[in-house]
């Protein structure tokens, strides 16, 4: 297990500055790593954690724990909080971590003297115990492990755009294979100068 100076200084250099919501990533694995008794970081896949924002917070995680996007054991769900899911694949156990509702008052107590608030957050997040730091919530998640984590290697052609689904992502409506976005989950619409692009190179 890494020491929080270590993760910290990883999570820095990832960063380009040190700042408090990368120490509430590290605290908030490291509590993690010990309810779930595992060791961190990782170099398998045991462990898989849903982050409930990107940036900062997610470079603590990823600097304590070892999991990245790229290996598939950590997933983004934008909800625009500073909280994180960790669940142990092996055992199916599942919690919940967020800072308490009190941190920064908190952090105002255990830092009196720093110049400012968010050098107080910087500091005092480092040595507040995580008890007092964070809140915590053993759960289930809504989805089964096996469709999360789904099917590595498979591919799929989508009948209606053509472009390739990998991980076993397609969606069978009434016997024809389609993407996400063809089945009507577009998170994007075509500007008309796409369209107008696309009309043009039909034509030629």
């Amino acid at each position: 297990m890494h020491t929080l100076e270590d993760i910290l200084a990883e999570s820095s250099s990832r960063h380009k500055h040190l700042c408090p919501r990368q120490v509430l990533g590290a605290r908030m694995s490291l509590y993690a790593a010990e309810l779930l008794q595992l060791d961190f970081p990782r170099t398998d896949k045991r462990l898989l954690i849903i982050s409930e924002t990107d940036g900062c917070t997610v470079d603590g995680i990823i600097a304590a724990t070892g999991c990245h996007i790229g290996r598939r054991t950590l997933r983004i769900l934008d909800f625009g909080k500073v909280a994180a899911t960790f669940t142990d694949t092996y055992t199916k156990k599942s919690l919940r971590i967020a800072p308490s509702h009190t941190s920064r008052s908190l952090a105002l107590e255990y830092a009196s003297s720093a110049p400012s608030k968010w050098t107080a957050m910087l500091q005092a997040y480092q040595i507040i115990p995580a008890q007092e730091l964070f809140t915590l919530q053993f759960v289930e998640l809504t989805l089964s492990l096996d469709y999360i984590i789904s099917k590595p290697n498979m591919k799929a052609i989508c009948e209606t755009c053509g472009e390739e689904i990998i991980n076993g992502r397609e969606i069978l409506n009434n016997n024809t294979v389609l993407c996400r976005a063809c089945a009507g989950e577009r998170y994007y619409l075509c500007s008309v100068e796409a369209q107008t692009a696309e009309l043009f190179g039909r034509i030629n």
